[in-house]
């Protein structure tokens, strides 16, 4: 079990990130059957037909090799983020510009466990250049796999940021982490986080805060590597807006009242969404979900705030009181 210290600057030092370059690694993984797809199932059988040309890239096959469901993975190519808000192509220029050396010994590390790599995984872990053929092989399982979809991923990440960053705020570590994961558990200062394999293990946070990173393609995850800030990545809620066509819209008089379009709007409303989620939710186009927002917006149905380069729509209270009538 890991035990995570956490002191009274901590909560303030505390932030929350986007990670797409483990994101990538991870979807790689689920799509090639290296880890059980779980409630993803419906998503990997969408994009298995998008993986298969890929699949014998031998920068993909390594990258595939080298995933593991539990242990030690390589910093290099699944980083942290360092920062809230990276993109694919700041991790990309971080992970191009690791040493060989520090690439090679994570590797090896990576390695134990595993069974022997075949010839071509081999290949490209002797090669002079295997740093930047493995960056490749990520950028290319970027654009195959992630890239078609990650407006309606980076909007389910985003809303889950609000939800538990609003916890955290107003109510402490406690409520922050209740419900995140069965294996996390608030106790007395320490977070606890029980990871399979992971031993006995006890760091502090000596007023660094801990980074928190949503994700879609993984469950329950630790770093507590030196040189990287100590993160804790969980499995973001409503990760089932990535395949769901729309929400179920009752013919009641909420909708002959509004629309059916507004009403489903109005229910989905009750957390925090962007207009890049909604769209995905009801599968309409963005320009349609804004015009419909306007009108619930001017009729004081709906609030909107802007959170970093997001803008977010939630139910006001006549919001709420339509919505919950019988």
């Amino acid at each position: 079990m890991y035990r995570i210290e956490v002191g009274p600057a901590d909560l303030a030092a505390s932030r929350f990130g986007v990670a797409p370059l483990l994101e990538v690694l991870n979807a790689l993984g689920l799509a090639a059957g290296r880890v059980p797809a779980g409630p993803l199932g419906p998503w990997v059988e969408r994009v298995r037909p998008r993986y298969q040309p890929i699949a014998d890239d031998p920068a993909i096959r390594t990258l595939t090799f080298l995933r593991r469901r539990a242990g030690y993975m390589a910093d290099f190519i699944s980083p942290p983020p360092a920062r809230p808000n990276l993109t694919i192509a700041e991790q990309l220029a971080t992970m191009r510009a690791t040493p060989l050396g520090q690439a090679r010994g994570e590797i090896a590390r990576n390695l134990v466990g595993l069974p022997e790599p075949d010839a071509v995984v081999r290949g490209v872990l002797d090669a002079p250049d295997m740093v930047e053929r493995l960056a490749t092989g990520l950028e290319t399982a970027w654009h195959v796999l992630l890239k078609p979809d990650w407006p309606v991923l980076r909007s389910i990440v985003e809303r889950d940021i609000v939800h538990r960053a609003g916890r955290l705020a107003a109510y402490g570590w406690a409520q922050a982490l209740d419900g995140l994961s069965r294996q996390v558990r608030w106790h007395d200062g320490v977070i606890e986080v029980d990871i399979r394999g992971g031993g006995d293990v006890t760091r502090r946070l000596d007023g660094a805060g801990l980074m928190f990173v949503p994700v879609v393609f993984s469950e329950l995850g630790l770093a507590v590597e030196q040189g990287w800030p100590y993160t804790l990545m969980y499995r973001a809620r409503g990760v089932a807006a990535l395949w769901e066509t729309r929400a179920p819209s009752r013919e009641d008089a909420l909708a002959r009242l509004l629309g059916r379009t507004r009403a489903d709007l109005l229910r989905l409303l009750a957390e925090p969404a962007t207009t890049t989620w909604l769209s995905a939710r009801l599968r309409m186009s963005i320009g349609g979900i804004g015009d419909h927002l306007a009108v619930l917006y001017a009729s004081g149905l709906v609030t909107r705030e802007r959170t970093g380069r997001s803008v977010l729509y939630r139910r006001t209270t006549l919001g709420d009181l339509l919505t919950t009538a019988p």
